[in-house]
């Protein structure tokens, strides 16, 4: 089944841009991690939170939080889809990576994703 691209563009045949069932997940993934709460005016609650704890003081709590928060976003938004099985964030300078190891439920296939936000794009 083919589902739209993220972010939207078109193809070179002038027609919106499709992908597969896995990169639309990846993209949902993405689209959770990175949109912050009261971003999207339909859906306030939408997103993870995980873009305003880069910049608190970090500590070992802190990263406890961050990755308990983001894993409940994902099983939120995307339960249906995935199943999350772990979480791991990493902050350095102005790069945010942030891996998440999944399964795919219609497949079952196990993916794991990384993801960069900040100044490592």
């Amino acid at each position: 089944m083919t589902q739209v691209d993220f972010p939207y563009r078109f193809d070179s045949r002038g027609r919106t841009a499709e992908t597969d069932e896995a990169d639309h997940i990846r993209d949902l993934i993405y689209q959770v991690l990175f949109t912050s709460p009261g971003e999207r005016v339909m859906r306030p609650d939408f997103g993870s939170g995980l873009l305003q704890l880069v910049f608190a003081p970090n500590s070992d709590v802190l990263a406890a939080t961050t990755q308990a928060l983001v894993q409940g976003a994902l099983q939120q938004w995307l339960g249906r889809l995935i199943a999350v099985e772990s979480v791991r964030i990493e902050s350095e300078d102005a790069t945010l990576r942030v891996t998440v190891q999944y399964v795919i439920r219609r497949s079952t296939e196990r993916v794991t994703a990384t993801f960069v936000q900040g100044g490592g794009l």
